[in-house]
């Protein structure tokens, strides 16, 4: 069985390296390795604007992540921005509801990570809390910088995510905003201070997301479990043809 391909959202930023300060299409590298870490094959997926290109998309990927990043337009969950929410991207956040809607579609396994999480939540018609700090009173979600804030957290019983990664971990995190309302989801994960830590959709498809970052674990059982998944979905849609 070949590799599946996993196609990977990025940020669009300016970006420095050698000689060239431009506009670039950029991704954490631990995403990539990551992914071909547990066997598959990463594709970097930059938005794009052309009507359509999400499905065509569809019949060469087998799973997808929507990465992390910025913070979502408020005005996608009708709401007026925070002081704190900052630096959203409407082309990215565009680009990845078509993702969102063609991968439903056609019953592609997706994994979202960060504000992926978040974006996943409002394109099922959540809501955000803009400033988790402001719920739970400390910034350990986000210490700042570049620096990941270290988050004990619960998995529920029976769902997918205590499935494949246990009853407790300590995860990284780097979020100031989490989701309120997530129609559509369960919940999947909590910390302490009761923040939604994860969610997925119930029902056979592989559709999970993680407000922690675990392309930057050791422990890769969730982008594991994606590619599984991924594997599995690549494997039924070839089927009816090697029939």
């Amino acid at each position: 069985m070949s590799a599946p391909v996993i196609g990977l959202t990025t940020y669009r930023e300016d970006a420095a390296w050698g000689v060239w300060q431009q506009t670039a299409d950029v991704l954490p590298h631990a995403y990539a390795l990551a992914v071909e870490a547990t066997g598959g094959v990463p594709v970097l997926l930059p938005p794009v604007t052309q009507v359509g290109a999400a499905d065509a998309l569809m019949a060469r990927l087998d799973g997808l992540v929507i990465s992390g990043g910025a913070d979502v337009d408020p005005d996608r969950y009708g709401a007026e921005p925070h002081p704190q929410t900052s630096n959203w991207r409407p082309d990215r956040d565009a680009w990845e509801v078509a993702l969102l809607d063609a991968a439903e579609a056609a019953g592609l396994p997706v994994l979202g990570v960060c504000r992926g999480m978040q974006l996943m939540a409002v394109h099922a018609g959540g809501h955000l809390h803009q400033h988790t700090p402001d719920l739970v009173d400390h910034e350990e979600h986000s210490p700042g910088g570049d620096v990941f804030g270290d988050i004990e957290v619960d998995t529920v019983p029976g769902t997918r995510l205590s499935a494949l990664v246990g009853d407790r971990l300590t995860v990284s995190c780097h979020h100031h905003q989490s989701v309120d309302r997530f129609p559509g989801f369960v919940a999947s994960a909590r910390a302490a201070d009761g923040t939604l830590e994860a969610m997925e959709a119930p029902g056979d498809r592989f559709c999970l997301a993680v407000q922690w970052h675990p392309e930057t674990a050791a422990d890769v059982g969730l982008l594991a479990g994606l590619v599984r998944a991924a594997s599995e979905f690549a494997a039924a849609r070839r089927a009816p043809a090697d029939a």
